[in-house]
């Protein structure tokens, strides 16, 4: 018998591609345990990530339904770019193999969509971008998310991508002087192109941030992209699998 839904715990994932973390929340979206982290394995394939998850949440406890935050395209359960991880996650039915691996229900989204469940407030546009390995983007309308928005990889400058300038190569490749002053810029623009009512700013990078943001911008911790995984299981634009036995 399933336990009732006060009493479920869920299993956070959080795939990056330099860190893969876990954690379990009651459902309320508060941690049960302590984060848990281990590198993300070079070649990124998804055997790979699979050893390391089974690796990471042995140290926790049990769980009854799992979400995951994947840093690419994710529609119906399924990674369609996976730009820092290995080629094999393009068209990886991720939901649907981890539930059997797991056995227990699965649901997947982007990870800035998964941050964004635990960031935002649920009222108007609300916009999420992280600023990590990649750069990452989720939009919601009245707490609804959008699904399929994917900014990093759309031409920005001089025929280069968002995260071309403003991920984690570079910034190394520009430095930090010059990559805050393309954060502000990509603010301002991002601010005229959403008209957003509010928009949330997440990843490892965000800390690295060191100008006065606008009064509707707003920094939130990089742990919120595991916390917002109880969020997922409410939102009725994610798909649900169901547990098989392998």
């Amino acid at each position: 018998m399933a336990p009732p839904d006060e009493k479920i715990t869920t299993l956070a994932i959080d795939v990056g591609g330099t860190g893969i973390k876990a954690l379990l929340l009651d459902a309320r979206g508060k941690p049960l345990s302590e984060r848990e982290r281990a590198p993300t394995p070079n070649p990124a394939t998804p055997a790979a990530v699979f050893r390391v998850v089974d690796k990471v949440i042995k140290k926790l406890g049990p769980f009854d339904r799992v979400s995951v935050g994947f840093p690419g395209v994710v529609k119906r359960g399924a990674t369609l770019t996976a730009h820092n991880l290995d080629p094999k996650w393009v068209g990886f039915e991720l939901e649907r193999v981890l539930s059997r691996h797991l056995r227990k229900p699965v649901r997947v989204a982007n990870d800035a969509a998964v941050q964004g469940f635990a960031a935002i407030h649920g009222r108007g546009v609300e916009l999420v971008i992280t600023l990590g390995t990649g750069f990452g983007s989720s939009l919601f309308i009245d707490g609804h998310l959008v699904p399929g928005l994917e900014l990093a990889h759309h031409p920005w400058r001089k025929n280069k991508t968002y995260e071309e300038f403003l991920g984690r190569r570079g910034l190394q490749k520009i430095g930090r002087k010059r990559w805050n002053k393309l954060v502000k810029e990509a603010i301002a623009q991002l601010a005229a192109l959403f008209n957003y009512d509010h928009l949330y700013i997440g990843g490892g990078n965000a800390v690295k941030i060191d100008f006065g943001l606008p009064r509707d911008v707003t920094r939130v911790p990089n742990q919120d992209g595991l916390l917002g995984g109880a969020a997922l299981w409410r939102s009725p634009t994610t798909s649900q699998s169901k547990a098989t036995s392998v």
